[in-house]
Order: C-alpha cells, then structure tokens, then sequence
C-alpha cells in the first residue's frame, strides 16, 4: 500500500470538499523518510485550484500562494504541479484505500513512525482531533500552520508550529502561546533570540533531517526554541 484516505471533510474556511491522504514512503531528502501527508481539494485539480485561488480552501490565507489574478508571484516551495498533481491523480482514480470512517486502522499504518503534517496544504484544515488520533500509534510529527490567528486553529497549537513571515508574525505568535517558524528572505536580517537555524537547511549546516530531528512538534516543548530558515525552493527569489 502506498498511502491512504484519513480525512473527508470540509474546509472550515469555505465549506469546500477536502481530503486528507497519507503517502507512506519518502525520498524527501530534507525530511527523509517520513509519512507525508497532503491536503487537497477533493473536487478540483492542484493546478486549477491554484489558478483560480481556490486553494485558498487547503491553504487559506498563507502568503506564499500568490495571486494569478494579481499577477503576484507564488513563493510556496511545493510543485504542486509535479508531486501533489500525481497524487491528486491517483486519488481521483481510486488508488488510495479509504480510513478516513476508520481512524485506528489508519494509525495502525503509523505505528513506530514519524510524520509531517501538510506536505502540502494547511494542517489546521483538518480538526485536530483526527490529527490526534491519526497520530496516537506515530512517534513524532513535525507540523505547520498559517491560520494560527484563526480560532479554527487554536486546537493545532500542540500539533504545529505557527509560521511567520516577519519578526511581527513572530513575536505576536509567541505571544499567544505558539513556537514559531519563520522564514527569513534571502539577505534579510539575521535569526532573533531564541531562535535557531533549522538544521535540516544549509544555513543551519544541513546537519540532520527532519526524521531524526522533529524539533518543529508544535507547543508541546513550550520552552524549545523556535525556528528560522531562509526561504528556499525555486520560487524563493520572489520571496520579500
């Protein structure tokens, strides 16, 4: 088995049909081999949803989708035309196993593993509590989420770090009890107190992967520091 269903839904930004699927085996070479996991819509194509800014349903207000309408150009690393296109395709043909009506089977497809929430798309589009019991059998995960300002997410807040994208971002995320990660524009000022370099990036030295770091567990170490990386990806030159 290659992956599996573990969510329908809808987004709790716009009512559309989303999907949760897990991918079981990675040749992520920053992560390593982690389960991955994505969020799609489940009645439109990656591409087109990206296109039109319906993504906004898996990804809502991040700043990295861009704006096709606007012209504003899209700094999200994920290929969402490549990677996410094939998996959105073999969902559509019936490749993945359904658990989503059946939770501790699909945990039980985790056991001893490692997890990253949101390959791509947003993890707070799925309650936490299905992320809870998805991951009662995993032995870590790493997680992040731009709606940590919605209410919606507050639940994520032990699940995912809040992704920030100015030093304002990050003071005011901490402030309402989230570790941050924060993406750092190329030549801009350097990591704040408290902070450190992932160390899965080469400014932090490339010295472990994700697999056998998970430093980015959400608040559940409420005294670690929180991260920063410089943007990265080849959409990162646009990145401001």
């Amino acid at each position: 088995m290659r992956g599996f269903i573990f969510y329908r839904g809808k987004s709790p930004i716009d009512n559309a049909p989303i999907v949760g699927i897990a991918i079981l085996k990675s040749r992520n070479v920053k992560t390593g081999d982690m389960v991955q996991t994505y969020i799609l819509r489940a009645d439109m194509h990656p591409v087109d949803a990206v296109n039109t800014g319906e993504d906004q349903s898996i990804c809502g207000r991040c700043i990295h989708r861009g704006n096709v309408a606007e012209n504003r150009k899209r700094t999200c690393y994920v290929d969402h035309g490549k990677s996410v296109s094939a998996i959105y395709k073999a969902f559509r043909r019936g490749s993945y196993p359904d658990m989503s009506r059946n939770l501790s089977h699909a945990a039980a497809q985790l056991k001893s593993r490692k997890v990253r929430l949101g390959a791509y798309g947003d993890p707070a589009m799925i309650p936490a509590d299905t992320w809870y019991a998805l991951l009662s059998d995993a032995i870590d995960w790493t997680g992040y989420t731009h709606q940590w300002q919605q209410a919606f997410a507050q639940a994520h807040r032990e699940l995912c770090m809040a992704s920030a994208d100015s030093i304002e971002d990050r003071d005011l995320a901490r402030a309402m009890g989230w570790r941050t990660f924060r993406v750092i524009a190329i030549n801009a000022a350097p990591k704040l107190d408290r902070e450190v370099f992932c160390p899965a990036s080469p400014e932090g030295g490339n010295r472990r992967q994700c697999i056998t770091c998970a430093a980015c567990d959400g608040a559940l170490k409420p005294s670690a520091v929180s991260i920063a990386i410089v943007a990265h990806g080849k959409a990162s030159a646009h990145y401001q």
